[in-house]
């Protein structure tokens, strides 16, 4: 769900007079065309110039998804393997909770738990593999300007977000991540128990030696993240508060999300030219991915 925001056009008896059927079809037809500061524009090659700032020619040709999530609120789509995802932190204050499932086989998703684990690395950027919880390699950050994620915290909750603000439901002024990515879940076939611990994008922190973990926000306007899918893949997306944020308003902005489909790039990652040389861990997680590809694609 995305929420639409955009200044009011000026009123016309045409626009006005919705209280016949013809006045109604007349209202919502002047709509067409009108584009939002939030919003999911369909198809992503209509999307505004903004959003595909700094894409190669080649990606603008191959967009599959552009949209402008607003603060509190998410969105979700299926993608396809050799999808490259870019999210950007436009005015510097969003904080997007990920999550992944392989498409067509929902059981199998993001463990952030293993993310961290198995390739030794507790903070997330350029190069690390996001891994599947059957071992495989769902999807790789190829670059990342930011630098400020988290994989140890998870999102905020309902319980939380009413102490902290007053309220945490879905639809309230100020959402938690859970009850977001559980309405996103939902539409894609999934149910609120699926909804497992979520990465966390521009909002990062940092474990002390004592094991405290401190909160280090944003690296500030303009930053982005790419996201280079090994799998088929539904991604949720909620773009709420982080719950060590330590201001007392919930507050926020907006992120941008464009995809493109650049099968090439599987290749260059896995020769090293894209995201630098995989680790054997990383390489491990790819082969499980490529040989069970392999095997159901069989001809």
């Amino acid at each position: 769900m995305t929420q639409t925001t955009e200044t009011p056009a000026t009123e016309t008896p045409a626009t006005t007079a919705t209280s016949t059927t013809a006045g109604a079809r007349a209202h919502a037809r002047d709509q067409h065309g009108r584009t939002a500061d939030t919003m999911r524009h369909v198809p992503a090659a209509s999307a505004p110039a903004r959003l595909t700032a700094g894409l190669p020619a080649a990606a603008k040709d191959r967009l599959t998804w552009a949209e402008s999530v607003a603060f509190g609120r998410y969105t979700a789509l299926p993608l396809a393997r050799g999808t490259r995802l870019r999210l950007t932190d436009t005015d510097g204050d969003a904080c997007v909770h990920v999550l992944l499932y392989r498409a067509g086989l929902l059981h199998e998703r993001l463990n952030v738990a293993d993310t961290v684990k198995v390739p030794w690395q507790a903070y997330p950027t350029a190069g690390h593999p996001l891994l599947s919880d059957a071992g495989r390699l769902m999807a790789t950050i190829v670059t990342d300007t930011s630098a400020r994620h988290d994989a140890l915290t998870g999102t905020t909750t309902l319980a939380g977000n009413t102490a902290r603000y007053g309220a945490g439901t879905a639809h309230s002024s100020s959402p938690a991540g859970r009850e977001l990515l559980t309405l996103a879940a939902l539409k894609q076939g999934l149910g609120a128990r699926d909804v497992a611990p979520s990465l966390s994008l521009f909002k990062g922190i940092q474990v002390d030696p004592d094991g405290r973990i401190r909160f280090t926000g944003s690296a500030g306007a303009g930053t982005a993240v790419e996201i280079l899918l090994q799998m088929d893949a539904v991604v949720l997306l909620a773009n709420t508060a982080h719950p060590l944020d330590p201001r007392p308003d919930f507050t926020g902005t907006a992120v941008d999300v464009v995809a493109w489909h650049a099968p090439h790039d599987l290749r260059r990652l896995e020769d090293g030219t894209l995201a630098g040389p995989l680790s054997p861990e990383h390489r491990q997680a790819l082969n499980n991915t490529e040989h069970d590809f392999t095997a159901r694609n069989a001809r």
